[in-house]
């Protein structure tokens, strides 16, 4: 990720919550997967982001999901010799991961970053709230003491470079903008800036994120350029959050126009949920309407539409032609061409 962050104007990761959604994010060539704290929030609890899970319950759904996309460059490259569908070779993109606040002292920050690396996680962001956290578009935000957070990214730090990953990349984040209780005077843009400079003159943090209430570019803009006066070189993260309603911004601010103000990785958090969430909605609701016709109106856009879906072969995007071959190779029972089932095509998947 370091690399991509050096080389590329900007990089985007598209956020997800579980292996499915990261293995569909890599098979459309994106160069970096975010898995979003809140989404993993409501995935896999059901509930809102106000650190509500631990740390080691998202680092096990980050380590499944690394996982998961290094067994899918795998069934990616077999394809299926016998239905004629060729390998596909897929580069596994970094993923980023949220560690909210750390989920406790220095020492939690610790055992969650041990957690992360050896999962292969790329890069995680640390933000500075008072725990319990909440999501930064959730009114109430207090902050911890600058040194307090300092600690904590140097933990981070520390931890990396001990487990020989000194490319991990370290993002920190401030909820200075809009917080309504901190140990300093100033609060506003003010108190962002300072945070982000204090942060930075650790040397420690590769990326600062301040997080933003609303999709103005105009705080953006000066945030960025006040933080440059002092760091010319400094990078930042940004959220293109799901809780700005974009649709209504007459001039939304563009990736582009993003990356040549500095922001290095750019990330939508709750993508895959809004996607998931409306796609599974238009489903249920034909279906309460025509039953099975419902369900039949899905499978003719995944299969008669001009543009491939990935998934509408549920076989072949989890691999089951990788399984028989590979387990045809080792021995396993039942396993190989001579176990498919000889079935018709247009009427099976």
């Amino acid at each position: 990720m370091r690399r991509l962050l050096e080389t590329e104007p900007y990089l985007f990761g598209p956020g997800v919550y579980d292996p499915m959604g990261a293995q569909l994010v890599m098979y459309h060539g994106y160069k970096a997967v975010y898995f979003s704290g809140y989404s993993f929030a409501i995935g896999h609890l059901g509930t809102t982001d106000m650190d509500l899970y631990s740390g080691p319950e998202i680092a096990d759904g980050a380590r499944r999901t690394v996982s998961a996309l290094r067994k899918f460059q795998l069934t990616q490259a077999v394809g299926d010799p016998a239905k004629g569908v060729p390998p596909r070779h897929l580069e596994i993109p970094p993923v980023v991961v949220d560690m909210d606040g750390g989920y406790g002292n220095i020492f939690n920050v610790q055992r969650t970053t041990e957690l992360y690396v050896t999962a292969g996680v790329a890069a995680a962001h640390i933000e500075d709230q008072v725990l319990p956290k909440r999501c930064g578009h959730i009114g109430g935000k207090a902050l911890i003491p600058t040194s307090e957070m300092i600690g904590k990214l140097r933990m981070a730090r520390a931890v990396a470079d001990d487990l020989g990953n000194r490319d991990f990349v370290v993002i920190a984040r401030t909820d200075g903008l809009s917080a309504v209780d901190a140990p300093e005077s100033t609060r506003g843009l003010d108190l962002a800036v300072e945070r982000a400079l204090r942060y930075l003159d650790t040397g420690i943090p590769d990326l600062v994120w301040c997080e933003f209430p609303t999709s103005d570019r105009g705080p953006v803009e000066e945030f960025s350029r006040r933080v440059r006066d002092r760091f010319p070189d400094a990078g930042f993260a940004f959220n293109w959050s799901s809780s700005f309603k974009w649709h209504r911004d007459p001039d939304p601010i563009t990736f582009s126009q993003l990356g040549e103000m500095g922001f290095r990785f750019i990330f939508i958090t709750l993508g895959a949920q809004h996607a998931t969430g409306y796609g599974l909605d238009q489903l249920l609701a034909e279906m309460a309407d025509g039953q099975q016709d419902g369900y039949i109106a899905l499978q003719r856009r995944e299969w008669e539409g001009a543009r491939e879906v990935p998934t509408r072969s549920h076989h072949q995007f989890s691999g089951v032609p990788y399984h028989h071959l590979v387990g045809k190779a080792y021995d396993a029972a039942r396993l190989g061409s001579e176990f498919v089932e000889e079935l018709d095509e247009e009427r099976v998947v």
